[in-house]
């Protein structure tokens, strides 16, 4: 039978959000339906709170749930069984497919996501759920599916990050210290980690950074350099500003025109602006790189994987989420996001 549930929902763009009804449909058999235990508050997010998408709408990627209601011809999943929602999915879209609408809709007018997760349900394609064991935390797992898979998927898939490689990142946040750990799993160093407030950087040393650089203290480009004699292998920018997407790109160690003799590589994970500007002629004479990253994760391969590490005392997860709120408070939690006064990565819990 078709069911409500309370979500957030905006109804205009830049409005404040607002908690109200949505209505779901009996999923399809591709689709099952889950009840939230916890989501994750991405900072993406804060950016399509005004972008120009198809209004009203719901919003969220990340979280875990309980399936209570499955398709007929989901396989991955049974009522009853735990999952971490994210926003990759497990297979491309075939030709033709369309996977834009979940069939959620706001008071008869269709919800144009196909996931929703600031909300205490959500209706979903079983290509966006990964099963986990229930013992495992589930407010912590609720923020692989995003910040876990962009950050440390960056450094190990997209950069394949190897012992002694020298790493910058900029923006010490969910995804920014998610990379961090990565790093120093990997056997990176030195780690530096850029940010403008000092309690970002000493959490980012607590996840691994060897060097903590104050942008509001010194020229990030010169502190970077220095530290790394030079420049470095690969430097990150999880924040998505001009000024730190055009910076990435200054502080990676140059090459030559030499044969084989390759620079560093910049990688944006942070979502950027419309615009940023990069010297070419420069580029192609120190043969450094610029790459772009939504972490290049497998989830059936690398959630795994984040789980064990978290479990081995690699990752941890619990250090990570420093900020909690309840559905009713999305809005306090989203101006603390856009302000910087999230530590690490906020979530929602719905028990």
């Amino acid at each position: 039978m078709p069911m409500t549930t309370r979500a957030a929902i905006q109804t205009a763009s830049g409005q404040p959000l607002i908690i109200d009804e949505l209505d779901l449909p009996d999923p399809r058999p591709d689709q099952a339906v889950l009840k939230l235990l916890a989501s994750g508050i991405c900072h993406s997010q804060v950016h399509e709170l005004h972008d120009g998408r198809t209004r009203p709408t719901a919003f969220g990627h990340e979280a875990t749930g309980v399936v209570v209601k499955a398709g007929s011809a989901v396989t991955r999943v049974r009522e009853g069984d735990r999952a971490i929602v994210t926003w990759v999915r497990r297979e491309p879209l075939r030709m033709g497919q369309d996977d834009r609408w979940c069939g959620a809709t706001y008071r008869d007018s269709p919800i144009p996501w196909p996931h929703f997760t600031w909300s205490e349900h959500t209706i979903v394609s079983e290509q966006y759920l990964v099963p986990i064991a229930a013992e495992e935390p589930a407010d912590l797992c609720s923020i692989i599916g995003c910040a876990v898979l962009t950050g440390a998927g960056a450094v190990i898939h997209t950069t394949r990050v190897q012992p002694g490689d020298s790493v910058a990142l900029f923006g010490a946040g969910g995804v920014g210290l998610s990379a961090v750990r990565a790093a120093a799993i990997r056997g990176a160093d030195p780690i530096i980690a850029v940010d403008l407030r000092a309690d970002k950087l000493r959490l980012a040393r607590e996840f691994g950074a060897t060097h903590a650089v104050n942008a509001s203290e010194t020229d990030p480009v010169e502190a970077v350099v220095d530290l790394s004699g030079g420049g470095v292998d690969y430097a990150f920018d999880a924040i998505g500003v001009r000024q730190t997407t055009e910076t990435i790109n200054e502080v990676t160690r140059p090459g030559s025109m030499g044969a084989g003799n390759e620079g560093g590589t910049a990688v944006l994970i942070g979502v950027p602006g419309n615009e940023m500007t990069l010297d070419p002629r420069a580029m192609l004479s120190a043969h450094r790189r610029y790459a772009t990253s939504f972490g290049a994760s497998n989830p059936d391969r690398d959630f795994p994987i984040f789980l064990r590490w978290y479990r081995d005392g690699l990752f941890p997860l619990d250090r990570l989420v420093t900020d909690r709120y309840r559905l009713e408070q999305i809005n306090e939690a989203c101006a603390a996001l856009k302000a910087g006064e999230v530590m690490g990565r906020a979530i929602m819990e719905y028990e």
